[in-house]
């Protein structure tokens, strides 16, 4: 199996917590610093030398995208130059610098559920390759768990897939899919929002994959389960019950901007660590607290 030079990231869903801000803009573009989410995943995968990124959006989202990492806005490199601040289309020029990156829509013959996304690409993985999986709405900082994947693929080989888990504490085990353990590093099973005190460790699992392609035997329209969806969390789980899916904690912090009160968490943990007014913003945080 040969090691992974492709993601697959998706937001194909229409974020319905966010309206009515995500009738018009995916979640995925929604600012980190000034940076889309996107953006933020797509530089991890760089940091780990993928060469072709495939994202998987919705219709409306789809031309949002393209246009982003597509196209330059030589209307206004031409104003910045004219204004002597040419130096602030860098960050322009990063993002058209990036890998290829593929634009799709998600299938609207699959069912509802995390997987479809990944189905719907699957024309763009070849049978003897690994791949990786990434939900755009986990964002990691500190650290690429996309490198932190391929170097555990490189020691597992043969490995069916790779998860990533992070540590959380007791209180909050019935927020996220928890991890159960064999054979150390192996994967067992993944339980889904368990009871406090019932939960087999605290690792949890969150978007994060590295996947080969027998996953997509174990992904067919008609493998719906909770809510009749399709579930990428099951498939992995099947695969672990035939041979080795690995579990690697990450390196970084892992932060979920699924809802609208983690995304400011996470918007202001970034600002707060990398932007160069974070210690301005702590300030006022700091003042203005009741």
């Amino acid at each position: 199996m040969r090691k992974p030079t492709k993601a697959i990231i998706t937001d194909a869903g229409y974020a319905s917590r966010y309206l009515p801000i995500a009738k018009t803009i995916p979640k995925g573009m929604l600012p980190i610093g000034n940076r889309p989410i996107m953006q933020l995943v797509v530089e991890e995968c760089v940091a780990a030398d993928i060469r072709e990124i495939i994202i998987v959006a919705t219709p409306e989202g789809k031309p949002i995208y393209e246009d982003y990492f597509n196209n330059a806005v030589n209307h206004i490199r031409k104003q910045l130059v004219a204004q002597g601040k040419e130096n602030r289309y860098d960050a322009v020029r990063e993002v058209l610098d990036f890998p290829k990156i593929r634009i799709i829509v998600q299938d609207p013959a699959l069912p509802y559920g995390n997987g479809s996304p990944i189905v719907s690409a699957r024309d763009y993985i070849a049978d003897d390759e690994a791949f990786i999986a990434i939900y755009s709405d986990d964002v990691v900082f500190g650290s690429s768990d996309t490198l932190t994947l391929c170097k555990a693929f490189d020691e597992h080989p043969d490995a069916k897939a790779i998860i990533m888990g992070q540590e959380v504490s007791d209180e909050v085990v019935d927020k996220y899919g928890i991890i159960s353990l064999k054979q150390g590093d192996r994967l067992d099973n993944i339980v889904e929002k368990p009871a406090i005190g019932q939960a087999p460790s605290n690792l949890a699992s969150y978007g994060r994959y590295l996947l080969t392609p027998e996953v997509f035997d174990h992904l067919k329209p008609n493998m719906t389960s909770l809510d009749d969806e399709l579930w990428t969390v099951d498939a992995i789980t099947k695969m672990a019950a035939q041979g080795d899916v690995y579990v690697v904690q990450t390196e970084g912090q892992w932060m979920t901007t699924g809802d609208p009160k983690n995304y400011f968490l996470a918007h202001l943990q970034y600002v707060l660590d990398n932007e160069d007014y974070g210690d301005d913003i702590l300030k006022y945080v700091t003042t203005h607290s009741k």
